[in-house]
């Protein structure tokens, strides 16, 4: 049979399987459980990935990718770092958001700020929910969207399934990575290479002579998706289970659990990638059929019942359709995709659905808090129906994050976790560029930065350096902080502005635009939060908005208090 292989776009009039020939790296096969590439596996990978790398996507995805990951499974990073990254991107931030408060996550109360996220949820949930959202963001607005959500929407099916699998938390949560990037081969041939996807599957689906997925995608691309996905896993640093997950362990299902937790994973994550594909490509009439089938060939290497095996997938189905709504994935009505959803939902409705059930993952809670009093607002300087709406998504931002604050303080909270959602809320609503936290040396008299969030914070903020006693005329800052004086800067270019702004600031922030909020414990400053923006008059605050920074401000005071 002669392949339908696509046009490569880097030499005209070539395939992808001709130029790999006349470099002499087309391998003869590939073998499913191989994890040790040859070296002509290794020159394919090479060559795919460099045109891969043609394509702006890749090096922003790979970047992305890169530094979740690295940050999320180091030892060394603190939440803060993970936080910090995250806020970088607001899309992401907002998504995961999103994410994190959808039924498949929530745990109880609504939350609010990113830093309460990764407190609750863990380094590794945060990661896999941020690594899903990447991909995902990074596949919205192609011109084969509708294929690339479609294949997306299955491998989530998949994660979803394995994770109900999983034995614990833990365990679920690798399970659910695992089962997502086992296609990651697949959903990158499908974004980069379109038209060699479309060959694979016409040769897969080929009623004269089907071929396996495995040896059509190594004829068309040079190597398997298997072998593909394990490559581009390796130069992203994925953990080493995510990289063994991709690699389908081969053969029978045991008949009874692995003792290597690694290779119980695997089975797992196989398992939940084949009863996807049969909830996705088959008929709604054939489903069940189809999913008891799969639950007879894996229930003794999971080590549970049919029974569990069968709950498992119901919980999953039930479930994609909130995390489809949390990340804003929309499929066409008349895909594969969109039978799936629709079947979801009518299941859902017939199962546990009801007045218990989360509501839309965007409502935000609110709350009764007493606003301090508060400065005259600035005046307008937008349209009033564009300021109503800005302060409007300001003062939201503003609320949930005291909420969530509220909500952690009423537990055992850890104080500096507390500071970092306060810091966050307020950079998020007020779309500060830097903002910083610091706190009195008793052995210097001095207030100096201890964390902060922003571009390039991390290398200034040891540079904040406010003496509270000195001999000669004091600075700006610590006349804010003996005056307990709430300011903001609008313009720091001010001639007397200017003349009183310490030297290591005119050095190392210089920010035409600034905030200071003092932080009191007896009549005496311990503390402040500086927050700053680039564009000179960049801050306006209008009173409800000035009155929650305020409410912020008193929550990290009350939390040093409850602390001692």
């Amino acid at each position: 049979m002669t392949a339908a292989i696509g046009r490569c776009d880097d030499v005209p009039g070539l395939t992808l399987a001709q130029q790999l020939t006349q470099q002499e790296t087309l391998p003869a096969t590939q073998t499913s459980d191989a994890t040790t590439p040859s070296g002509k596996q290794n020159s394919t990978l090479d060559f795919l990935l460099r045109r891969m790398r043609n394509k702006g996507d890749f090096p922003a995805l790979s970047e992305s990718i890169g530094r979740i990951q690295s940050m999320a499974s180091s030892e060394k990073e603190s939440i803060n770092s993970v936080t910090n990254e995250i806020l970088k991107d607001v899309a992401l931030t907002n998504k995961l958001l999103r994410l994190v408060n959808s039924a498949h996550y929530a745990r109880g109360s609504s939350v609010g700020t990113v830093s309460r996220a990764v407190t609750l949820v863990g380094f590794n949930g945060i990661r896999n929910m941020a690594l899903s959202l990447v991909l995902l963001e990074h596949m919205q607005d192609k011109a084969n969207a509708h294929l690339l959500k479609e294949e997306f929407l299955r491998a989530l099916m998949a994660g979803a399934i394995a994770a109900e699998l999983g034995g614990s938390q833990a365990e679920g949560e690798e399970a659910f990575i695992g089962a997502l990037f086992q296609s990651l081969g697949r959903m990158l041939s499908q974004f980069y290479f379109p038209e060699e996807a479309l060959a694979i599957h016409d040769q897969v689906s080929d009623p004269c002579g089907p071929i396996s997925e495995d040896a059509a995608s190594t004829r068309v691309l040079g190597l398997s998706y298997e072998a593909l996905g394990l490559g581009i896993s390796r130069a992203w640093s994925l953990p080493e289970s995510i990289q063994r997950c991709i690699i389908k362990p081969s053969g029978d299902p045991p008949n009874q659990p692995p003792k290597d937790p690694l290779l119980r994973l695997r089975w797992n994550t196989r398992a939940a990638n084949d009863m996807a594909d049969a909830m996705l490509h088959s008929e709604a009439q054939v489903v069940d059929a189809r999913l008891a089938k799969l639950t007879k060939t894996y229930y003794r290497a999971l080590g549970i019942s049919t029974e569990q095996v069968q709950a498992a997938t119901a919980a999953a189905r039930k479930k994609l359709v909130e995390l489809a709504q949390a990340m804003d994935i929309t499929v066409r009505a008349d895909s594969l995709a969109a039978h799936l959803l629709n079947q979801q939902v009518h299941l859902a409705v017939a199962g546990q659905a009801g007045p218990g059930r989360n509501q839309d993952v965007d409502t935000i809670i609110s709350n009764e808090f007493h606003a301090m009093p508060v400065l005259s607002a600035q005046p307008a300087t937008m349209a009033a129906a564009t300021q109503a709406s800005v302060s409007g998504q300001r003062s939201q931002t503003l609320v949930a994050g005291v909420q969530d604050i509220t909500n952690a303080m009423v537990e055992d909270f850890n104080l500096s976790d507390v500071l970092r959602m306060i810091l966050e809320t307020m950079f998020r609503a007020l779309e500060f560029d830097r903002i910083v936290f610091c706190m009195r040396d008793p052995k210097t008299d001095t207030l100096t930065g201890r964390f902060g969030l922003g571009n390039g914070v991390e290398s200034l903020v040891n540079q904040f350096h406010v003496p509270l006693h000195t001999t000669g005329t004091p600075d700006l800052f610590a006349t804010i902080c003996s005056k307990a004086a709430d300011t903001l800067i609008s313009d720091a270019s001010d001639p007397r502005i200017q003349q009183r702004l310490p030297a290591w600031y005119s050095q190392s922030y210089n920010a035409p635009t600034f905030l200071i909020l003092p932080l009191l414990l007896k009549g005496k400053s311990f503390g402040l939060i500086y927050a700053d923006k680039a564009q000179k008059g960049g801050l306006e605050l209008d009173e409800k908005e000035l009155s929650l920074l305020r409410t912020l401000r008193n929550q990290a005071v009350m939390a040093f208090k409850q602390s001692a």
